[in-house]
């Protein structure tokens, strides 16, 4: 087999991937190189979002929400059910196939697209005049050489200190999938985007879930109206949600895990909970890559460095997605993927920051684009606020879903849209609309005036957009 290659991306995640596919698609002589294994050994390409991320938990919450909505809204329908039950094993096998499906899906495209696969784990092990030399360990160890080379390498949660991850009662994100049967209590250390859906999945499959955030408001990356919504239906749903804390012990035992705490108001706390699923960020992936002898730069969080186009330190080595700057997000990567092989191909590759969506699948979803009206406040621009309410869509309304709202924002001199605010049913599929009005730079009054389908949960970006100035038609 030719080890020479054009491009050698590191990482099968959306970032490495994707950006194989396009190097591929562009007429490079492309190798992939990547280390998860399925239940089998065999390999699983995806990267943490298709294995352990985006995919299962999707799947899970998909479960528990159908469960959910039997057990509580169907009635409302006069659907009765009797005797209702869940077999959660049935539901995380569900969850897998769903993962295998998704693996095979890229293995496909991998050979659709002549991209050569390699199951182990990539490093770097010279620089020489014909490129780079790659070791692949793994069952068939290789070495590799390109003349470019793409770090896709992606990240892992982060631990707490002296909360070590057992996956039996101390859970990262991938012991939150593989719970066998719904426990009692739940305890939640991070109230952001993994803490979030999976404390809604588990609460709605029989958990008592309390979250405990560190931060004195809730979901701070989120517009604050925005967030003030979310907050009030997931405490109507029954997560205990305490904001402002200070963790000072974890012990996990066989009788579970005690967290030691102080509230806000800095009285002394325990929570004892058969599992603890701590979600405080994720660190990115470098560690036996060998930056350091390659002299690969990182900062002093362990990110790669790059500049505006991806590049690193190193001449003709590049590096996207999690394990370098700005919002770890799946579709992010795959954006940055493309645009490097590209950018190699002496193409423009761009890829947005200021439009990429941000979405949270819980029930009722949030998702965002654009700035948010307490950035907006900071930054002393002006601009003009416009609302528009599900409980007045008629979709809604026929769904049994009027949770939330559709919130624009809008300069207040040229009606440019800076920024959509969206918690609600379908959140993640409406910000679409969004991403794209505000990447052709239109107007409030651009959505305003396009015909949206009736009955649709569409209107309400219509009517928000239409309330930006002060005109709805149906609220």
């Amino acid at each position: 087999m030719n080890k020479a290659f054009d491009v050698i991306v590191i990482g099968a995640g959306p970032g490495g991937y994707i950006a194989a596919i396009r190097a591929a698609q562009l007429g490079f002589n492309t190798a992939c190189i990547d280390e998860w294994k399925n239940e089998k050994g065999g390999p699983a390409p995806g990267g943490t979002c298709t294995n352990v991320g985006c995919i299962p938990s999707k799947a899970l919450l998909q479960s528990s929400e159908y469960f959910d909505h039997a057990g509580h809204h169907f009635a409302d329908h006069g659907i009765g059910l009797s005797n209702l039950s869940v077999d959660i094993a049935k539901m995380l096998g569900r969850k897998d196939t769903v993962v295998k499906q998704n693996n095979d899906g890229i293995l496909y495209l991998f050979k659709k697209n002549k991209v050569t696969f390699f199951h182990g784990r990539g490093s770097f092990v010279s620089a020489g005049d014909n490129g780079y030399e790659v070791a692949v360990a793994g069952a068939k160890p290789e070495v590799l050489t390109g003349k470019h080379v793409v770090v896709a390498t992606g990240s892992s949660a982060r631990e707490l200190p002296g909360a070590a991850f057992d996956e039996v009662n101390v859970l990262s994100n991938d012991g939150a999938l593989r719970i066998p049967a719904a426990p009692k209590t739940l305890g939640v250390i991070g109230s952001g985007v993994i803490g979030l859906e999976m404390g809604s999945v588990w609460r709605r499959l029989g958990a008592e879930v309390t979250v405990l955030e560190a931060l004195p408001t809730f979901l701070g990356a989120v517009d604050e109206q925005i967030a003030k919504e979310a907050h009030k239906a997931f405490t109507e749903q029954g997560l205990k949600i305490q904001l402002g804390v200070k963790i000072n012990e974890v012990k996990s035992g066989k009788k579970g895990v005690s967290v030691a705490y102080a509230d806000a108001a800095g009285v002394a706390q325990t929570l004892q909970c058969d599992k603890l699923i701590v979600s405080i960020g994720r660190v990115p992936n470098t560690t036996g890559l060998n930056a350091k002898g390659i002299g690969l730069r990182l900062d002093e969080r362990g990110f790669i460095e790059v500049d505006g186009d991806c590049k690193t330190s190193l001449p003709n080595v590049w590096a996207v997605g999690d394990v370098v700057r700005g919002p770890m997000l799946a579709h992010k990567a795959e954006e940055e993927g493309v645009a490097v092989a590209e950018r190699i191909a002496g193409q423009h590759g761009h890829v947005n920051f200021n439009t990429i969506p941000w979405v949270i699948y819980t029930s009722p979803e949030i998702a965002w684009v654009g700035q948010t009206e307490q950035q907006l406040k900071a930054a002393g621009r002006a601009y003009k606020a416009g609302t528009f309410p599900f409980m007045a869509n008629g979709r809604a309304r026929a769904l049994g879903d009027t949770t939330g709202m559709v919130k624009f924002l809008a300069d207040a001199k040229t009606d440019e849209i800076l920024g959509v605010h969206i918690v609600g049913p379908q959140a993640s599929e409406l910000i679409a609309e969004a991403v794209v009005a505000m990447e052709f730079k239109a107007s409030a009054e651009d959505i305003a005036r396009i015909c949206h389908a009736h009955p649709s949960l569409s209107e309400a970006t219509k009517e928000a957009a239409l309330a930006v100035d002060k005109r709805t038609l149906n609220f």
